[in-house]
């Protein structure tokens, strides 16, 4: 009897959680649906071929978000540039070559850290170190370095992660065939580790459209339509940063929706991009491996 009790109390117990946890991805998955049906139906409507193709003009009162897009680009690209290599050559350090078990945990220790920095913070250092101290003003480069330190522990983590899932027979395998430690990793585990690269860069893709607080104290919120090399010298507003003026500044909410909606589906674009890359590069690696 007495089992039969603990095994019906347990039934329940198990029912009981499977209901509550499907109501709870119910409700979350009904408020994702609910907040971009909402923000494609007040944006879509507000977006134009004008809106896409000019530049704001303060005479003629016409609103262009071209420079916004392009600043958001440039600022993506730059960003990436220099927080892949970091990130990726840190991960690789601690996981292959670091012995020092106590530098390891004080490095891992400083990037937890960072990541769990407000991004106001890192916009008001990015402002006194990049900007004043080195003297780039305000600039979208400026911006793009302090968005390169929000970024690094991301890239960082990701990459680690996925190293240490990379099969150590692997490695060995390697060594046994006479390569050397640099020519393994590039050869054998970077390649096997692909996805968690891919990981993070679409997470830091993901965190630089949406900021927008460290990048209204570095990056400034100017509508210049300039080039790649002199708008990041020079202060450009990326589209978080416009949608932030346009409605908080101007109250025109629905280029603020329009805006946001272009956001949403420039994720979505980078999202499969990148997710295309990392199907090429496994299956280059794959073949690599077979041959």
């Amino acid at each position: 009897m007495r089992i039969q009790s603990i095994s019906l109390r347990r039934k329940t117990y198990i029912t009981v959680m499977r209901m509550l946890m499907g109501i709870s991805v119910s409700i979350t998955c009904a408020l994702v649906l609910f907040l971009i049906g909402y923000v494609l139906w007040k944006g879509l409507p507000n977006v134009s071929w004008e809106l896409l193709s000019t530049k704001p003009s303060y005479l003629s009162g016409r609103i262009g978000i071209l420079p916004d897009i392009l600043n958001t680009v440039y600022i993506v690209l730059a960003t990436l540039v220099f927080v892949l290599p970091l990130g990726v050559g840190a991960a690789v350090y601690l996981t292959e070559y670091a012995k020092n078990k106590k530098l390891v945990d004080m490095i891992e220790y400083a990037a937890e850290t960072l990541s769990g920095i407000p991004s106001i913070i890192y916009g008001l250092v990015g402002m006194l170190f990049f900007c004043q101290f080195f003297g780039m003003k305000t600039s979208l480069l400026a911006g793009a370095f302090t968005l390169v330190i929000m970024n690094l522990p991301t890239v960082m983590r990701t990459t680690q992660e996925s190293l240490k899932t990379v099969p150590a027979s692997y490695r060995e395998g390697a060594f046994g065939l006479g390569a050397g430690k640099w020519r393994v990793i590039y050869t054998v585990v970077l390649p096997g580790c692909i996805d968690g690269i891919i990981t993070g860069c679409i997470l830091s893709v993901g965190r630089i459209l949406g900021e927008s607080a460290a990048l209204l104290f570095t990056a400034g919120f100017a509508h210049a339509l300039n080039g790649i090399f002199e708008g990041l010298g020079s202060a450009g507003a990326t589209l978080t940063v416009a949608l932030y003026v346009y409605a908080k500044e101007n109250g025109e909410f629905g280029i603020a929706f329009a805006i946001a909606a272009i956001l949403m589906l420039l994720t979505v674009i980078v999202n499969l991009s990148a997710v295309w890359v990392g199907k090429y590069f496994q299956k280059r690696a794959q073949g690599s491996r077979e041959t």
